[in-house]
């Protein structure tokens, strides 16, 4: 297949482009090079003749028509979004602005392309949204394809809102969709503004460990590499209209998932003493959502997929590849927003 990804350079994106090429189909990237994308997260593909690289912003319909006309996609992968809590909570804007009028925009160029190429049948454009639209869990039960939406955050909001429009363009003009829920990801190239990349640096330079108020919220952790297997089996034969939870099937309390991070590190380079020792409770996120699981039995049941990778796994795997890639994320410690408190509301 020939596939347009949007946000191809962030962090998820970025695994789906490497996948899908490694698995010998061709790619359309498609990213605005904010301050989360970062070619270098391609390098090892972007000499590939089967890699396509467009810079553009998923809100100008003129240059997403322009892009369609001249890659002519089979499919439409659209990961493109603002994605991090605490920075919806600091600045709102930019999360309507990307993921709902993105998404608006990005469903109309769609619409016209596949219009004008004869609705083709084989067609597809897949939304990749989040876990957090169902808002969240007590101490029991799951997210389920059908769980009602109750986003907590301007950023699941956006994304919920994102969701809707897809589904509304199905059904309203027949544009034939699919769409993903997934529960938190991690891996290789993870921006180090999040959770995990931030305890890893952290314990390596020395300084405070942050966790939110008391570290008990849960969440299902999702190698970044398994994700990416899913999505593009779900894009190749997913049921159209569908929508698919994807979940690590690995639950975890913030609090036991950072000691775990910081036992990987003890054995890989011992410090001066343990690096749990730097771990820092710090004022909670407003509406920090307490729990997040996911129900995978549909994916598993129709399409046969589970996840791979064990959360010990994945971590040991993480903490290596960030060990290996110093010059990696040192050239985004600059970048704006990465080593400060955001999300506290103020």
């Amino acid at each position: 297949m020939k596939l347009l990804v949007t946000g191809g350079a962030g962090f998820i994106g970025s695994a789906v482009v490497r996948h899908a090429i490694r698995s010998g189909h061709s790619v359309v990237n498609l990213d605005k090079l904010t301050y989360a994308g970062s070619l270098s997260n391609v390098a090892e593909v972007s000499g590939s003749p089967a890699h396509a690289f467009e810079q553009a912003d998923i809100c100008d319909r003129a240059a997403l028509d322009r892009i369609l006309a001249a890659h002519r996609p089979d499919a439409i992968m659209h990961l493109a979004a603002e994605s991090h809590v605490d920075r919806s909570i600091d600045g709102p804007a930019a999360f309507i602005e990307t993921n709902i009028t993105g998404t608006y925009t990005m469903l109309e160029a769609a619409r016209a392309y596949w219009t004008h190429s004869g609705k083709p049948a084989a067609f597809r454009f897949h939304h990749i949204s989040t876990d957090e639209v169902f808002g969240s869990l007590g101490p029991k039960g799951k997210f389920t394809e059908d769980t009602p939406y109750d986003p907590r955050s301007p950023y699941s909001a956006s994304k919920a809102a994102s969701d809707h429009l897809v589904r509304a363009w199905h059904e309203t003009y027949g544009l034939p969709v699919v769409l993903t829920n997934c529960s938190n990801n991690y891996g290789p190239y993870h921006f180090p503004e999040k959770l995990i990349p931030v305890v890893i640096l952290k314990a390596l330079a020395g300084a405070p460990i942050p966790i939110y108020g008391k570290g008990d919220n849960i969440r299902d952790w999702l190698y970044v590499e398994d994700h990416a297997d899913a999505l593009l089996l779900v894009v190749q034969k997913g049921t159209v209209g569908r929508s698919y939870n994807i979940g690590g099937e690995n639950e975890a309390t913030n609090l036991d998932l950072v000691r775990k991070i910081c036992a990987i590190l003890d054995d890989k380079r011992p410090g001066n003493a343990p690096y749990a020792e730097q771990i820092t409770f710090v004022t909670d996120r407003p509406g920090h959502d307490q729990r997040y699981a996911i129900e995978p039995s549909r994916i598993r049941n129709e399409l046969g997929w589970r996840p791979s990778v064990t959360l010990d796994e994945g971590l040991e795997k993480t903490v290596q590849w960030f060990l290996d890639n110093e010059d990696w994320w040192r050239a985004l410690q600059s970048r704006d927003g990465v080593g400060q408190r955001l999300g506290s509301g103020g």
